[in-house]
């Protein structure tokens, strides 16, 4: 590393404040700071100083998001082969064509294969969403003088994993502009956001696109007897009353059709272990949508209904379907966009929950409430945290009155 330090020494002097390139320093800054730790150092004032910035923090997020990022790849290739295996057929694709090429079997049995067949969906919309989102965010800190914002780092590997495997890469490129520009940086840029940038981008999307992020998400043609390419969700909010040929191990463990990285929960739990250790999420929010999530969907459940299939749809299964875990684990706890207090995080929470079941059973048109449950509880999180501190605040007047 020895060399890349003095190249990168060498290059300081010429981006610096009054030098030709100075300009280009917040994207030279931003490459120095993620390779090496900063070598500024606090020589006055009482404040205290930790080795862990925010660019750190941020790259805890994505160490936690590796299990999610390697089952989206294995499970979307296993996805494709199942259905292959099933009688369908690969669709006519410059990814078909390229999987051909290797020899791999398509088969469920070959690890190999589907982790690489899948690699060829997820890799191409890692890369899009990286370059779009990272060119735009070296855009505005150029522009500002600011240094480049870290909140990219774990927005680049949000983003790809809540897409389905299909997503034109051209619709994906737009949508991620959109959720870095109009989500975040019209708003100052990472910190002063209100909206989460990854959602924000999933609903433009979803709205803008309905076809490309709902549905048929899954990359390969079902025989005409076969069972379809829709998730669990839409297949019971569709009416079919049961849980298809799958099992509960299978939704616990990804092996089901969804958005690339939403469908594991081991994966996503074994992420939200190593954030709740480093305390990088909060466990007040993951508490608050649990619960809130179970006593509306068993409240729902006791209510029961004859012409609404969501509403039997038992409420252990909230917890495992969709992108509920992933929501809860990684967008739910984004600590800028979410409550402050921790009284407002467990109440954020649980309203995250029982939004994200309403929407589930009352529009079974669209049974996915994940994603804008979250981003209508972002609205009412600074409304959540002045009700608590105004609340202290009187508790405390009136205790010592």
């Amino acid at each position: 590393m020895k060399p890349l330090r003095d190249l990168l020494d060498k290059i300081e002097p010429h981006v610096q404040k009054g030098a030709r390139f100075e300009k280009l320093y917040s994207s030279y800054e931003a490459l120095d700071t993620f390779l090496f730790t900063p070598s500024d150092r606090t020589h006055t004032g009482p404040h205290v100083r930790d080795v862990i910035d925010t660019k750190r923090v941020m790259l805890l997020v994505v160490y936690a998001l590796i299990p999610c990022i390697l089952m989206a790849m294995f499970n979307t290739g296993y996805q494709i082969h199942r259905v292959v295996e099933q009688g369908g057929t690969v669709l006519d694709n410059w990814q078909s064509a390229v999987y051909a090429m290797t020899g791999l079997p398509l088969a469920t049995s070959s690890i190999v294969g589907s982790m690489v067949h899948g690699a060829l969906y997820f890799v191409p919309v890692l890369i899009v969403t990286l370059f779009v989102g990272g060119n735009f965010e070296m855009l505005f800190s150029t522009v500002r003088g600011h240094p480049v914002n870290e909140g990219f780092l774990v927005t680049g590997m949000l983003i790809p994993l809540i897409m389905p495997p299909a997503v034109p890469l051209w619709q994906l490129a737009i949508g991620v502009a959109f959720g870095i520009v109009i989500g975040k940086e019209i708003f100052g840029g990472t910190g002063m956001n209100f909206l989460n940038p990854a959602l924000t981008a999933r609903a433009f999307l979803f709205f803008a696109y309905p076809a490309s992020l709902s549905g048929e998400v899954w990359v390969a043609a079902t025989p005409a007897d076969g069972r379809s390419g829709a998730t669990w969700l839409a297949s019971w909010a569709e009416g079919a009353g049961h849980l298809g040929d799958f099992t509960w191990m299978d939704a616990f463990l990804g092996l089901i059709p969804g958005s690339m990285g939403e469908t594991s929960v081991l994966a996503v739990l074994i992420g939200g272990v190593l954030l709740l250790l480093t305390r990088v999420a909060a466990w007040q929010t993951m508490l608050g949508v649990t619960v809130g999530t179970l006593v509306t969907a068993a409240a729902l459940n006791a209510i029961g209904s004859d012409t609404n299939p969501m509403m039997s749809l038992p409420a252990h299964w909230h917890l495992l379907l969709g992108g509920w875990a992933f929501g809860t684990v990684f967008m739910a706890t984004d600590p800028v966009s979410s409550a402050f207090t921790s009284t407002g995080k467990l109440w954020y929470g649980v309203g995250i929950g029982l939004l994200c079941v309403l929407i589930r059973t009352v529009n079974p048109a669209y049974p996915e409430g994940m994603m804008l449950a979250i981003l209508f509880m972002n609205m009412f999180a600074p409304l959540i945290d002045h009700a608590v501190v105004s609340a202290n605040i009187s508790r405390r007047a009136a205790r010592h009155g």
